[in-house]
C-alpha cells in the first residue's frame, strides 16, 4: 500500500510493504517485502532496504544507507552521509552506512556516516554513534560511542 499523500517514484518495492502519508521515495531506491515506512520519511536514490524492516516517522535515509533484513529504525533517527558538510558542495565524499540484519536503533539516535552497526545490535534512544558497532551489542544508555564504552 502506498498512501495517496506520498510521492513515491521507485517501482522497486516488495510485496506487502506499506508506505504511509507524506513520504518521499526517489526513483532508484530499493525497498524489500513486508516493510512499514511510517509517515514523514524521505528515502533517496542510493538507498537499499531489506525485508521486514520498520522505519518509524521522521527518518531521512540519504544516499549511501543500506539497511538489511529485520531491522527497526525508531522515530526521528538521523543518518548522515557526509562527514564535513558544506552548503552548495556537490563533490563531497559519500560515506556508506550499513545497518546489519536484526539491528534496532532507538528514537532520536544520530548515526555518523561510514559505519556499520552489527547484526542484532540494539542502540538505545538518543545515542550518537560515531564508530562501527560489532554484532550482538546492546547500548543501554545515552552515550557517545567513541571509546568502546558499551555493554554486552
Amino acid at each position: 500500500m502506498i498512501h495517496p499523500l506520498s510521492d513515491v517514484k521507485t517501482n522497486k518495492i516488495g510485496e506487502n510493504t506499506n508506505i504511509w502519508q507524506y513520504c518521499v521515495v526517489l526513483e532508484n531506491a530499493e525497498i524489500g517485502n513486508n516493510c512499514n515506512i511510517c509517515a514523514n520519511c524521505l528515502i533517496e536514490n542510493d538507498v537499499k532496504i531489506g525485508n521486514n524492516v520498520t522505519i518509524k516517522s521522521g527518518v531521512q535515509l540519504w544516499d549511501g544507507v543500506e539497511i538489511e533484513d529485520d531491522v527497526f529504525i525508531g522515530p526521528n533517527v538521523t543518518f548522515c552521509n557526509d562527514l564535513y558538510p558544506k552548503s552548495k558542495c556537490h563533490d563531497f565524499e559519500l560515506k556508506k552506512t550499513i545497518i546489519k540484519r536484526g539491528a534496532s536503533i532507538g528514537a532520536n539516535c544520530t548515526i555518523i556516516p561510514g559505519i556499520t552497526i552489527g547484526e542484532n545490535s540494539l542502540i538505545g534512544a538518543g545515542t550518537t554513534v560515531v564508530k562501527s558497532i560489532e554484532a550482538n551489542v546492546i547500548i543501554k544508555e545515552k552515550i557517545v560511542y567513541q571509546q568502546r564504552e558499551y555493554f554486552r
